[in-house]
């Protein structure tokens, strides 16, 4: 038995068992593929897939108990490369993040910063995407860690450690009427549009939540995943927009004012999630203590052990 042979089999569950599609992931050829599955059947003695002629239809029981080891064991075989890069070399390697824009353009900055610094000969990445695209990307193993909002702690598969709390606050132009209507109310937005984030993001369900227990149903006329779409199409007047307080700088958003918005909505919890089993470079550690102070390597592992933390920020 091969691990190419474990490759081969999961990259073809992985591609929906179009083994066309999986060979071109492994930039090799379709009879190369399905000669090594065909082998590996052969030497574990059972058919891990029905098939309909050359086609593959689905996996047999057996199947799918293999492909769940096979990608234990792959994972175990990446770790122990990792392991023998970290103890070669703990200074140089690749960091791949996966993160959505707001965290990406307002919260990495200064520990992306402060990581370069300290390890400039690792490759560091920054992948962007809606929290459920940032948290697949990781369980795929094409990021080593996601940093987004809440929707990461539902996800079985990671590992997850709050970092940060936030809320929202509401953007409008210079001279909008709610910068004089004294105490700001849900009844008092929702007279006007709203420009907000897409449903993708759990900060959106946050929103709609606060409007739904008061009975309102504003009209959303736009809706984006990229905190920087919304600022500018509320300073071209299309409506108020919802935003994370962090998106806002006044110093760069001069034909914007934001409105504290803490009392009308939930907070928000940033979190990071780490693929189950994975094995963590020392740099690794040490870009999620910038990140989140309060995250030390003893904390991460005692999570990484236990499957999760949940724990007072």
């Amino acid at each position: 038995m091969k691990l190419q042979q474990l490759r081969y089999l999961c990259e073809v569950v992985r591609q929906g068992l179009n083994v066309s599609a999986a060979a071109g992931q492994l930039h090799t050829s379709q009879p190369g593929v399905s000669k090594q599955i065909r082998q590996l059947e052969d030497e574990l003695g059972v058919t891990l897939f029905v098939r309909n002629g050359k086609r593959l239809t689905e996996l047999t029981e057996p199947g799918r108990a293999i492909v769940a080891m096979a990608e234990r064991v792959l994972r175990e075989a990446d770790n122990l490369r990792q392991a023998g890069r970290d103890f070669s070399d703990e200074t140089s390697g690749s960091l791949v993040i996966a993160t959505t824009h707001t965290q990406a353009r307002y919260a990495l900055p200064a520990a992306v910063k402060a990581f370069v610094q300290r390890y400039p000969a690792v490759n560091l990445v920054l992948h962007q995407g809606n929290p459920s695209q940032v948290a697949q990307m990781v369980l795929a193993g094409e990021a080593d860690l996601a940093i987004a909002t809440e929707t990461i702690a539902e996800v079985r598969e990671l590992v997850s450690m709050p970092c940060h709390t936030w809320n929202h606050g509401i953007i409008v132009p210079p001279r909008h009427p709610l910068l004089k209507a004294g105490a700001l109310s849900l009844e008092a937005i929702a007279r006007y549009p709203v420009v907000t984030y897409d449903t993708a993001f759990a900060g959106r369900s946050r929103i709609n939540r606060a409007f739904e227990r008061k009975g309102l149903a504003p009209r959303v006329v736009l809706t984006a995943i990229d905190s920087d779409v919304i600022k500018t199409y509320v300073e071209l007047g299309l409506g108020v927009g919802i935003v994370a307080q962090m998106a806002f700088d006044p110093r760069r958003d001069k034909g914007l004012r934001m409105l504290d918005a803490g009392h009308l909505f939930e907070t928000s919890t940033t979190r990071i999630g780490l693929r189950h089993g994975a094995f963590l470079r020392r740099y690794v550690y040490d870009f999620i203590r910038l990140f989140a102070p309060r995250l030390t390597r003893q904390m991460v592992d005692a999570a990484m052990r236990g499957g999760g933390a949940d724990f007072e920020l």
